[in-house]
């Protein structure tokens, strides 16, 4: 027992140095940074990365640069694994920015249900996106799926304009998909409150939606662009299929 006590606390011992020693990196680290680069944001982690010497330093919530252990320099891009042939810097955002499917604001939503609809799926999209309207058509195609639809007029100020249209109609997702897919003109005159249209632009930039269409699946995996229904498909079945954007 007292050989036991002996080594726990050697282990103790190491790990208060080591703790120590790393708050002593990431201050340097910090602080250097801070003094030279008046306009980097404010940090909001310093990590080690899956590079010896290498430090992940992550500001405005997800956006992500590197440094060596004295901050001396500063490095924006993409860490590949050669071996593995991954991306580890796009894994990390892909963690930082994973969406919890089942806390979405679904009020904030309009539903297309086809067949029975126990397959669930989330998109942002813009009335006026061109490559939302060929996803749509090929959409169209998909069955037994809940589609949630988060009008995300990023655009033109048009985009909103079309976006209240359509949420103001009794039957936004019949009005949706003759605007998208039958090119049938929108309605004009109804008032509602679109307030919805500004939660949803403040929900993208939380989890960095920056183009349309872009798909979330029940998993929390996000693909942006517009992916065929094949595709889709993959995704409905199998969440981590790998896929290519269009």
């Amino acid at each position: 027992m007292k050989r036991l006590r002996f080594f726990a606390l050697i282990l103790l011992a190491l790990c208060g140095t080591l703790c120590a020693s790393a708050f002593a990196q990431e201050a340097a680290i910090r602080k250097n940074l801070g003094e030279r680069l008046a306009n980097l944001p404010k940090i909001d982690e310093i990590t080690k990365s899956p590079v010896p010497g290498l430090y992940e330093v992550r500001v405005n919530g997800t956006d992500i640069f590197y440094t060596d252990a004295e901050g001396n320099f500063l490095i924006q891009g993409n860490i590949i694994d050669t071996k593995q042939r991954r991306n580890l810097t796009e894994e990390r955002l892909d963690k930082l920015t994973a969406i919890d499917f089942d806390n979405l604001p679904f009020k904030d939503a309009f539903t297309i249900v086809r067949g029975n609809g126990k397959r669930r799926l989330a998109v942002f999209e813009d009335p006026n996106c061109g490559y939302c309207k060929r996803f749509e058509r090929d959409l169209q195609t998909v069955n037994n799926v809940t589609v949630y639809m988060f009008l995300y007029p990023i655009l033109s100020a048009d985009s909103a304009e079309k976006s209240k249209a359509i949420w103001c109609t009794k039957d936004k997702g019949k009005t949706w998909q003759d605007w998208m897919v039958r090119e049938v003109a929108l309605p004009t005159g109804g008032s509602c409150d679109t307030a919805v249209l500004a939660r949803n632009l403040a929900l993208g930039k939380k989890h960095k939606i920056t183009g349309t269409p872009t798909l979330v699946f029940a998993d929390g995996s996000r693909v942006p662009g517009a992916i065929s229904a094949q595709q889709v498909e993959k995704f409905l079945t199998d969440p981590r299929s790998d896929t290519q954007t269009q």
